[in-house]
């Protein structure tokens, strides 16, 4: 394999989708409050991609360096494990990433003020102590609440608010609906993983308490993304064009029968279709947002 494949398999291209969804609902926000900013919007977009891939590099080398990822890994292969590139190769290519992020910040900064430079500086920090430095969040059982707080309220949230100067209402049961969809991506690779995390230490919910539990947790997530959708809709943050991701829903019940019943590799599949169900449900939400504003 060239050292060019190894860098786009290490970025993950087929995460981007999930970082970019926040992005998109929160841009949605903003529009129905009639501040939509294309500039911020795209420096926000541009953001969320690039520490998504510096996120995905840090969970390579450093899962590889705390031995969860071994040749008896069951998910997609990793390029520090596989010995595609070096770890000091992908750590420098996660802090690129973040250094480019970094400069998108500082332009939301100026534009936006002090909180984009706590949010930023966070956001990294959560990104690299996901899986690096003393004390791992995705080994403490703490990874859920990790994704639900950064992919969820801190995305959407900080999009609104660097095209509106304040953060409105509606984005943060908005910042819930993604959160809890974009935490059931890791629960699929937590429950697909839960006896090789066991062996390796990592102490995940779905190691802790049980594969059952994930499964739970699966549907749970699922179920509240909906919920919240539709609370927004009865509380009139946002039009019944809104409901529009329901249209979703059989996807989402497919996809928890596949959690239940299946194990190992397969999930691979399910965890990818995971991901495209939370940027298919964030693009028919935006949607809907933006069409309960402009009339059909």
């Amino acid at each position: 394999m060239s050292r060019a494949r190894a860098w786009i398999l290490a970025a993950r291209p087929k995460t981007l989708p999930a970082a970019a969804s926040p992005v998109l609902v929160g841009s949605a926000i903003a529009f129905q409050a009639g501040g939509f900013a294309l500039g911020p919007a795209a420096a926000a977009l541009g953001g969320a991609l690039l520490l998504q891939v510096g996120s995905n590099l840090a969970n390579d080398v450093y899962d590889f360096e705390h031995g969860a990822d071994s040749v008896t890994r069951l998910g997609p292969v990793r390029v520090t494990q596989a010995g595609l590139l070096s770890g000091a190769d992908v750590k420098r290519g996660m802090w690129v990433s973040f250094g480019l992020a970094t400069l998108l910040g500082a332009y939301l900064a100026l534009v936006a003020g002090w909180p984009v430079i706590a949010i930023g500086l966070s956001s990294i920090a959560a990104a690299i102590a996901y899986t690096g430095g003393p004390f791992p969040l995705g080994y403490r059982g703490l990874g859920e609440l990790f994704v639900l707080v950064f992919f969820g309220f801190v995305a959407v949230c900080g999009t609104a608010f660097v095209q509106l100067g304040e953060v409105p209402a509606a984005a943060w049961p908005a910042g819930l609906m993604v959160g809890c969809l974009a935490s059931a991506i890791l629960v699929v690779n937590n429950v697909r993983d839960h006896e090789t995390d066991r062996i390796a230490g990592k102490r995940t919910l779905a190691v802790k308490l049980g594969r059952g539990f994930g499964v739970v947790e699966y549907a749970v997530l699922l179920t509240v993304a909906y919920v919240a959708a539709y609370g927004m809709v009865w509380f009139q943050y946002v039009s019944t064009w809104a409901l529009l991701p329901f249209l979703t829903l059989p996807v989402a019940i497919g996809l928890f029968v596949h959690v239940r019943k299946y194990r190992g590799p397969v999930l691979n599949a399910t965890l990818a279709q995971t991901a495209q169900l939370l940027f298919l449900f964030s693009v028919l939400f935006s949607a809907g947002v933006v069409v309960g504003i402009l009339g059909p």
